[in-house]
Formats: C-alpha cells, sequence, structure tokens
C-alpha cells in the first residue's frame, strides 16, 4: 500500500477554527478545537483532512466537516454512531460497508447522507467513520442490504499517517 500524500496544506486562521469548530459541534455535540489550536487543511487524493498539530483529525464527508476515529477517541461525541455486533468487526478492519444484519443500534438522529461514526457492541470504541445510507432505525430494522459506506477505518491510509 502506498503511502498517502498530503497536497495543499493550509493552516486555518482563528476564525476559520472557530467556524470549523463550531460546524463540528453541530454535527457532533462536541466541543473540538479552540481558536489558538494548530489546525490545517489538507488534500489526501479523494480526502479532504483537518490536522490538529500535523495529524489527521477529521475528514469532510459530502461536503461536511466530521471527526477521524483519532478525532471520536478524542473528543468523544456522543451522537451520529452506529452500534455493531462483535462478528462485524473483522470485516470494518478490513475496510468492508457495514451492512444492515450486523447492526445491532444506532443513534435515532442519523438521517441518510449523514457522516457516522461505527462503534463495536462490547468496548464502545470507535472503529470506523462512513456515510450512513438509511435512517438509524431503518438501519437497525432492516434484515438486509448496505447500510453504510465507509469512508475510514482504523488501519487505513489515513490512519497511518498519523502512525509516522
Amino acid at each position: 500500500m502506498a503511502a498517502l500524500k498530503l497536497r495543499r496544506r493550509h493552516r486555518l486562521r482563528r476564525k476559520e477554527i472557530i467556524k470549523l469548530s463550531e460546524d463540528i459541534e453541530a454535527v457532533l455535540g462536541c466541543k473540538t478545537f479552540s481558536e489558538t489550536d494548530n489546525v490545517e487543511t489538507a488534500d489526501a487524493g479523494d480526502h479532504d483532512l483537518i490536522l490538529f498539530n500535523g495529524v489527521p483529525f477529521g475528514i469532510f464527508l459530502e461536503g461536511e466537516p466530521f471527526l477521524l476515529i483519532r478525532g471520536i477517541l478524542k473528543f468523544l461525541p456522543d451522537i451520529k454512531w452506529v452500534e455493531v455486533d462483535m462478528g462485524a468487526v473483522k470485516f470494518l478492519a478490513n475496510g468492508a460497508d457495514v451492512m444492515s444484519p450486523g447492526i445491532v443500534d444506532a443513534d435515532p438522529s442519523v438521517a441518510p447522507g449523514d457522516g457516522v461514526w461505527i462503534r463495536d457492541e462490547r468496548n464502545k470504541k470507535p472503529l470506523a467513520v462512513g456515510i450512513a445510507q438509511l435512517t438509524g432505525s431503518e438501519m437497525v430494522q432492516a434484515k438486509s442490504g448496505k447500510a453504510i459506506k465507509t469512508e475510514h477505518f482504523i488501519g487505513d491510509k489515513i490512519w497511518k499517517i498519523g502512525e509516522e
């Protein structure tokens, strides 16, 4: 797997950081960056990323800012989550999309097209980030089909940027 290169890095100004933080808080309900933090945006090929102290912490999904797994672990949002059974974990670790039969619970506020973070039912830790294809209640009730298109997972190219 070739390393992902960050291009067109842009350090955000105070007003831009405040706006970005407010946008993420509106989506995920958690405070993120302060106006004095070192926050940048960068192009990583298929994705536009948000860097915090040089490490990817956020991503733009469908043009809207959302947190990556590292960001979720740091800022601890309590909405826009989907919970999967332990049998789905091995598939998510390889970047698979989330199928409805593996979902055991979901935030009822999730709508199609929303960014969501996926956690396992036992540890409640984030495993992946993706885009919802169904509402939260539809995901739980559906017996077949794709529920979430995975955009980022532990061990992918974006994750590896933060390990360097």
